[in-house]
């Protein structure tokens, strides 16, 4: 319950942008009101203050059809033919008394939809601290003539029957001004499944301008009041102790409007969800609805507002404060962007080595230097595998100094130099630091993985970042076994899964004390960095050589699967490959050359043998390249990732 008690503390310390709507990525998300949930509306209807038809208009903007609306325990929770009005916007079936008239198909005659919501709406219109804007809804909608309505604005369209047209045909062309109306391409499920919002239209010049009637917190407010004096019995709430009106009913739309998948569910009775430990469900779980609510309400907008969803599963990392905090998934190029959003003169798109250790000092201590009273982080993993059950797969709450601690160690272990497109938002980027797990997941499993695959990964990472575990070692060998495959894949994206080979190999040395740099060091006498060394050289020479023809993969580099295995046997050829070379280079070759038996003479005997080559290969492979292409404009990947 601990999860829930930081959502709805989450909730309460964020009381101050409840109902206020906000943007990420173009997309408009709030933290709902208690009692109240979203719905994608197609229709937007606004009445007269004296309960007049006025206007009818389809929404077209798919990022305006998102809809706060007011709902009950059993309307947020409805499935199948149940009847549960929501109180003001529904469906065609619930609002409009004509629905039956034009066609509509209800499962009682006697007992319709119209009939429930219009009774529920009433109740409210009348309750004693309602606003008007309800009242002038409930009069229009109890004439029973919005359907009529929505057909004479051309909103809705009639068959030659007179009924409404349930699915497209071409076939009614005929009655549709020769085309397809833009209801049905609106609402994909066809007429009858139209959603439909309401607004009131202030005619009177001395009105004030008022919000609309799905954004207007005075409307909030009524319908919370109007509630809960309908709850139920109390009981002892298992999350924050105290007695409550409890509920057995909680929220769905977790991930999405359409998402069904509940975190608390209990309606199997004939199963085995509870029964044998307890005699009802809320014996297991009771929950206030209070709390329910607000917590359910808090996850949704953490969810909008800064979780990152694979395959439908959610990563999330949240502040009870709301404040903004750096992710465990992310690379420190976003970790450094966080905290350069204040610097825009820093230059963000290449990070020195030198610069890095500023910026990541910077980045840091900045969020320690942020410690509030309640100082707690919480790192929740969210997914479904059914339609209407969601798990928590992971959920950590720590001390807000315990976890950047965690990821200055993480970031300052796994690290190396990067040069790469990234998936995510296809910018290039040059930066020393910790890779993503996300780019961790593509480079273990390839560009073209599966997004299940790669949601597994990403959780699998997440406890060597926040909880400092060794990397899984069958993570770093597919790493490590497809950066010796150059050969199978476009050169940018080999590039940039070997800086991540080296990245995590970094990281296991660190574990054994024995961290690297991307500096060369030519002290290390290690039979996996020499024969890297070698083979870096080895295709520097070779492309060279080749500087004034086309760029082609030198022999090195076609050899280096082989070589990583079979190092002794393997060099053999690539030597003899590089006399023509060292041929055509004459003088201007001689450094590369002597360079190779410098290394070569670092060797011991026993040393230089046909035992498969370790993961320091790679580090020495990339550390001599780098030394040898100190512009980083000279080397052929990093000009074609360029262009």
């Amino acid at each position: 319950m601990s999860c829930f008690l930081n959502l709805y503390e989450t909730y309460e310390a964020n009381q101050h942008v409840v109902g206020r709507e906000e943007v990420r990525n173009g997309k408009s998300y709030t933290l709902l009101p208690i009692s109240h949930t979203t719905q994608t509306a197609h229709i937007e209807v606004t009445v007269t203050k004296d309960g007049n038809f006025h206007t009818a208009e389809l929404i077209t903007n798919k990022n305006e059809r998102e809809t706060v609306i007011p709902c009950t325990e059993a309307s947020a929770s409805r499935a199948g033919s149940v009847i549960a009005p929501y109180p003001l916007h529904d469906k065609l079936s619930y609002v409009a008394g004509d629905y039956v008239t034009f066609g509509g198909k209800v499962k009682d005659d006697k007992d319709q939809p119209f009939t429930h919501y219009i009774e529920q709406l009433r109740q409210w219109a009348e309750y004693s601290f309602t606003c008007p804007q309800i009242n002038s809804i409930y009069l229009y909608l109890k004439k029973g003539q919005l359907i009529s309505d929505l057909v004479s604005e051309r909103i809705l369209w009639l068959d030659e029957q007179g009924k409404l047209i349930d699915k497209w045909n071409d076939q009614y062309k005929s009655v549709c001004e020769g085309k397809k109306p833009e209801i049905f391409t609106i609402a994909s499920g066809g007429q009858y499944s139209a959603f439909i919002r309401f607004n009131v239209y202030a005619h009177d010049a001395d009105s004030p301008i008022t919000p609309k009637v799905w954004a207007n917190p005075d409307i909030y407010n009524s319908f919370i009041n109007f509630y809960n004096q309908q709850l139920g019995k109390k009981d002892i709430c298992y999350v924050t102790g105290s007695l409550l009106p409890f509920t057995e009913k909680h929220a769905n739309k977790i991930r999405n409007s359409g998402d069904k998948a509940k975190l608390i569910s209990a309606n199997d009775t004939n199963g085995f969800t509870f029964r044998g430990l307890f005699e009802t469900s809320h014996e297991a779980a009771n929950i206030s609805y209070d709390v329910s609510q607000k917590a359910h309400n808090a996850l949704k907008w953490l969810i909008r507002r800064q979780g990152k969803i694979i395959d439908n599963r959610v990563f999330l990392v949240w502040a009870v404060s709301g404040d903004t905090l750096p992710n465990p998934e992310d690379d420190f190029f976003d970790l450094a962007q966080l905290t350069n959003d204040q610097n825009p003169e820093v230059d963000q798109s290449a990070f020195t080595d030198q610069a890095f250790a500023e910026q990541f000092r910077r980045a840091i201590t900045g969020y320690q230097n942020d410690l509030t009273h309640v100082s707690e982080v919480n790192i929740l993993i969210l997914d479904s595998a059914t339609t209407g059950r969601m798990a928590i797969l992971y959920y950590r709450n720590m001390q807000k100094d315990v976890y950047l601690n965690s990821l200055k160690e993480w970031h300052a272990q796994c690290i190396w130099k990067h040069r790469y497109m990234r998936k995510k938002d296809r910018q290039v980027v040059n930066f020393y630091g910790a890779p993503s797990t996300l780019d961790i997941a593509y480079a273990a499993y390839g560009p073209n993985a599966n997004e299940k695959v790669i949601k597994e990964i990403m959780e699998r990472m997440l406890p060597c970042v926040v909880d400092r575990r060794h990397i899984p070692k069958d993570i770093i060998t597919s790493v490590i076994n497809r950066a010796i495959r150059p050969l199978v894949k476009d050169q940018w994206e080999w590039e940039k899964t070997l800086s991540i080979a080296c990245a995590l190999i970094n990281r296991q040395e660190f574990e054994r004390k024995k961290g690297f740099t991307v500096a060369l060091n030519e002290q290390i006498d290690d039979r996996s960095y020499l024969f890297g060394r070698l083979l870096a050289i080895a295709d520097v020479l070779e492309h060279r050589a080749l500087k004034s023809e086309d760029w082609r993969m030198s022999n090195a580099m076609r050899y280096m699967n082989d070589f990583a295995k079979h190092p002794e046997r393997t060099w053999k050829i690539i030597q003899a490959n590089l006399v023509p070379y060292q041929a055509k280079l004459g003088r201007g070759g001689w450094y590369l050359t002597q360079l190779i038996d410098q290394v070569a003479s670092m060797f011991q005997i026993e040393d230089f043998n046909d035992r498969p080559l370790t993961g320091k290969f790679l580090l020495g492979f990339y550390s001599q390249r780098n030394q040898l292409y100190p512009n980083r404009f000279e080397e052929p990947a990093v000009a074609q990732l360029e262009k």
